[in-house]
């Protein structure tokens, strides 16, 4: 029987072009300006959001992690390292304090043990050095809906992506973060919250924010 790296490396190999051609402008908008800095992407995919920071004059060196081949091939072409593997399996050839930013969009969900990945990330930042991380969230509405209805149904991408092997809330992932030795400037939504949803949250005074939010997106510091 395949472990449970292999089988979800297989999965990516079906996983549709524009999969991996997702640009993160929100985290490039929010990175400090005036600055050369040194970035690396765990799941970079094609390398986009690394590429645009670049183009933008906003890193003057930027590394991405690849599980899929083709994937990282396609990466190679602007991305000035790239390694191809499991994050969980490889040993990261980066001397500690590398990197001014460590990116982790849409992959600690996938992970078996996201927690100690972290804490084995943590030192490949600089002192001061800024960690922005996304995943789905499993409080959302639509999930509790679901689970109403005595339904858990799985799907090809999005929340319950068949490849996801953990899940949070926004407090959890912040507690995960802040256990690996990172410090939570903010957490919010990826997107906006608009329509009903957003006079929902105004009514009940926020406290219920978690309920809307579909993708966590958090920044964190390391502190020491």
């Amino acid at each position: 029987m395949a472990s449970i790296h292999e089988t979800r490396r297989q999965v990516y190999e079906d996983k549709p072009d524009d999969y991996f051609k997702s640009v993160r402008l929100d985290i490039i908008a929010d990175l400090p300006a005036g600055h050369k800095l040194s970035l690396l992407e765990i799941g970079c995919g094609y390398g986009a959001t690394l590429a645009e920071a670049k183009r933008q004059g906003k890193a003057a060196r930027i590394a991405g992690v690849e599980i899929d081949p083709k994937a990282a091939a396609q990466a190679r072409r602007t991305v000035d390292e790239i390694i191809v593997g499991d994050v969980e399996l490889i040993e990261l050839p980066f001397a500690p304090y590398s990197f001014d930013v460590l990116i982790l969009s849409a992959v600690l969900e996938h992970l078996v043990d996201p927690w100690q990945t972290l804490k084995r990330l943590h030192p490949l930042l600089k002192i001061g050095g800024l960690i922005y991380a996304s995943s789905p969230s499993v409080a959302h509405i639509t999930v509790l809906r679901m689970l109403l209805r005595n339904r858990w149904d799985y799907a090809e991408r999005g929340r319950l992506d068949r490849t996801h092997l953990r899940w949070f809330t926004p407090e959890t992932y912040c507690e995960m973060v802040e256990r690996a030795g990172f410090k939570v400037h903010w957490v919010r939504p990826v997107e906006k919250l608009t329509g009903k949803q957003a006079v929902a949250d105004l009514l009940t005074l926020r406290r219920f924010s978690h309920l809307f939010t579909s993708q966590i997106f958090l920044k964190a510091e390391r502190m020491a």
